[in-house]
């Protein structure tokens, strides 16, 4: 069990972990050439931002706006591929290119980038998720969500100079939706004997050590017939693998050369 699940963790953590190394590194090759990506962001509204709906996640301003997003990324990506593992992949694939597509129909005449679209898609599937399957461990993942980035939410209206509130906007509804439309395979509580519908306390055989007044009483061992014990014995005998005593005749038969 406790392997088992080391294993789903590692499995967790690798994709997030490929992904932000991925953007360090696409920050660290514009710093060290004296490059700008920022072209590659989404303009709202204008045929050359398109191409931001696919790069912008993996553009940022300046390390503060890559670090802010470094930490939310690990922790939310895991989340979803350890708990939506089946599912996880989809999210974030459609969740890059559907709220990208929506911030650059409501942005404003700006260059979008940021992987914060991203974050607010794994933050509103986790939290919606959670409350619409009803099942605690998913729950329970929803609390902690809105425990630790419950603030996420103030930052999709515009209350900050340079934010791209459009951007969380966006991927806020869009993790909402993908909440409701994707289907997600959850772990049956299992149930134990007296749970199962079709049980019978008559036929059970701990119960019947009760007696009317709730009493415990111990069952007396029940009589086994001779003739079935012979029966067993024999059925033992016939399968037995062990080799069967066979009695050997010998005689004796002269050949040429003892005629000779």
């Amino acid at each position: 069990m406790k392997d088992e699940f080391l294993d789903n963790l590692i499995k967790a953590l690798a994709i997030p972990v490929i992904g932000i190394v991925l953007l360090w590194l696409i920050f660290s090759i514009e710093i060290r050439y004296n490059l700008n990506f920022n072209f590659l962001g989404i303009y709202p509204r204008e045929f050359k931002g398109i191409i931001g709906i696919i790069c912008s996640p993996f553009i940022h301003s300046n390390i503060s706006h890559l670090y802010s997003n470094t930490i939310p990324l690990l922790v939310l990506g895991s989340s979803l591929y350890f708990f939506y593992s089946k599912s996880a992949t989809k999210v974030m694939v459609w969740g890059i290119l559907v709220s990208g597509l929506l911030t650059w129909c409501i942005g404003r005449p700006s260059y979008h980038i940021g992987a914060s679209g991203l974050i607010y898609v794994l933050f509103s599937f986790i939290l919606f998720k959670g409350i619409f399957t009803k099942h605690y461990r998913l729950i329970a993942l929803s609390l902690m969500v809105v425990f630790i980035y419950g603030s996420m939410i103030w930052y999709t209206i515009p209350i900050k100079e340079g934010v791209s509130w459009e951007g969380h906007l966006s991927g806020f509804i869009v993790g909402l939706v993908f909440a409701l439309i994707f289907d997600v395979a959850i772990e049956k509580p299992k149930l134990y004997d007296w749970e199962q519908p079709n049980f019978n306390e008559v036929d059970d055989a701990f119960l019947n050590q009760f007696d009317e007044n709730g009493y415990f009483f111990e069952l007396e061992p029940e009589a086994v017939l001779l003739d079935e014990v012979e029966e067993e014995t024999s059925n033992i005998a016939s399968t037995s693998t062990l080799p069967k005593h066979q009695n050997f005749v010998y005689s004796y038969k002269p050949t040429n050369l003892d005629a000779n």
